[in-house]
């Protein structure tokens, strides 16, 4: 029966954590040097040589060539000047199957035509910003109100990052608290205070370069899908002067790639009310790619804030913003400058401005009339399907999953890779060999990536496909066709040197 909602089936956490760990003990399965070095000598030498000049002349001006994490491709960056529906087009006129989709905001497809011709004409209106307020803002504000009950109001930010950051201020003013608690291994931008478990859980500062200590003092961490060492960190926090909020990823870390159970984010919410601590909704990739009620719709779970980005603006840019009950809003949240109020500042120059606002407004307008989030989910049913004949198929211990639209690949296991349990045990020695293990796995994942490009297939990093509206069956069935190419060279047993 359709719902809206791009998850058809909510699959067992403990089943594919095993296959995860069952994975993470395997040999490195890769594409074979002999395949490697004949994309890389074929695909990338001959073919991409526009993308290597510009990649080459950028590095005299840019930090490592590129300005955005998610172009950090093996082994150089492609240069994309054209994008349109399912598909990518490179510097060198090469064609790709677009399953980054700039990071999950365009549910549409890129360069969606409707909401491109309106922001046209916003533009030669009054042009991308004011400074001032306009009709935008309003629209988008009660559209997402609409749908997600929880956001009485909303604050349009630059980004998810920014929202997080808002979020946590918004919270510890509220509630007079100060400690933030986090699920291991997710991802909530790179704010000082949130670089901490990244990736991984149970990692601690390990990516906290340039943070001081004192600054994620605050912050703690529970091993993800794990309500009891929740409640124990609540419980302790308690003496410690209390926690402010729990911020969750609610399909799991890394937009589910460390995936949860379904009743989780319920138990969270009841873990929040006992203990009086706010429930944060990081929805930045889940908010209208899972439907347009979010997560928190679909779980039927009420959070106190929600975190939004990417699909806000429908692809645009300054695409951020937080959202919530009027008393919590009204009470944290300055509007401008307001000197003696005590209130969090919290703002930006170009925050909310037409073209974003507009952008968003119209793209959540058109989701709503194409049913835009099922039928991306219907694609990602079918591709993860697919991938898993595959992996049967070759014999690979390959595992792929899904939440609905987004769509999970683990080839070499590096995400899998958990110390939270051991961490404090273990010595200097046994970690710096793990953490090894953990970068050869990764690197493997680079080396699928980079097969995957040169098959024209484009995900994150190797082992994230976000699907939208513009995958019919028959892209999906073209894409599965470039995977088994890729599958067809995969070996055991690659020695990996980063």
């Amino acid at each position: 029966m359709s719902n809206g909602y791009s998850i058809s089936k909510w699959e067992s956490a403990a089943s594919i954590n095993a296959e995860l760990e069952k994975l993470t003990s395997q040999p490195i399965w890769c594409v074979s040097d002999d395949a490697l070095n004949d994309l890389l000598e074929n695909y990338y030498g001959k073919r991409c040589q526009k993308s290597k000049a510009l990649y080459d002349e950028a590095k005299k001006y840019i930090p490592n060539g590129v300005q955005h994490n998610l172009a950090f491709n093996f082994p150089f960056p492609l240069c994309f000047n054209r994008a349109e529906g399912a598909y990518l087009y490179d510097a060198d006129g090469n064609k790709y199957t677009d399953f980054l989709q700039a990071g999950g905001p365009t549910i549409l497809g890129s360069n969606y035509p409707e909401v491109r011709n309106e922001v046209e004409k916003l533009l030669r209106s009054c042009g991308p910003v004011t400074g001032l307020f306009h009709e935008a803002e309003l629209l988008l504000a009660r559209e997402i109100n609409k749908h997600m009950p929880t956001v009485e109001m909303f604050r349009m930010l630059g980004s998810g990052t920014e929202a997080v950051m808002a979020a946590v201020r918004a919270a510890r003013l509220y509630t007079k608290k100060k400690n933030v608690v986090k699920i291991g291994g997710s991802y909530h931008g790179w704010s000082d205070h949130m670089v901490y478990a990244q990736k991984v859980p149970g990692s601690g500062r390990l990516e906290s370069h340039g943070i001081p200590a004192r600054t994620t003092s605050l912050t703690r961490e529970v091993p993800p899908n794990n309500l009891s060492a929740l409640e124990n960190t609540l419980r302790l926090n308690f003496v410690r002067g209390g926690t402010a909020c729990v911020i969750v990823e609610p399909v799991g870390p890394e937009s589910g790639t460390r995936p949860v159970d379904f009743d989780y984010n319920a138990g969270v919410r009841a873990l929040c009310d006992k203990y009086k601590t706010l429930l944060i909704f990081d929805e930045v990739v889940t908010g209208f790619r899972l439907g347009l009620g979010g997560a928190q719709g679909y779980f039927g779970v009420r959070p106190d804030l929600t975190i939004f980005g990417k699909v806000i603006a429908g692809g645009y840019p300054a695409a951020g913003g937080i959202g919530g009950s009027r008393e919590i809003i009204n009470k944290t949240l300055a509007a401008g400058l307001q000197s003696g109020s005590k209130k969090a500042y919290i703002g930006g120059t170009l925050a909310a401005n037409p073209l974003s606002s507009l952008a968003g407004y119209c793209t959540i307008k058109e989701i709503e009339r194409t049913n835009a989030c099922e039928k991306a989910g219907l694609a990602g049913d079918r591709l993860a399907d697919g991938l898993k004949a595959l992996i049967k198929k070759y014999g690979l211990p390959f595992v792929c999953f899904n939440q609905g639209s987004i769509v999970h690949l683990e080839c070499s296991g590096a995400m899998a890779f958990d110390v939270s349990a051991p961490i404090k045990i273990v010595s200097l020695l046994k970690l710096l060999k793990n953490k090894e293990n953990v970068m050869k796995r990764k690197t493997a994942m680079e080396r699928m990536g980079a097969a995957y490009m040169a098959n024209g297939i484009v995900t994150l990093a190797g082992s994230r496909l976000y699907t939208s509206m513009a995958d019919t069956d028959e892209i999906i069935d073209e894409a599965l066709q470039k995977f088994e190419n890729v599958f067809k060279t995969v070996v055991k047993g690659v020695e990996i040197k980063e």
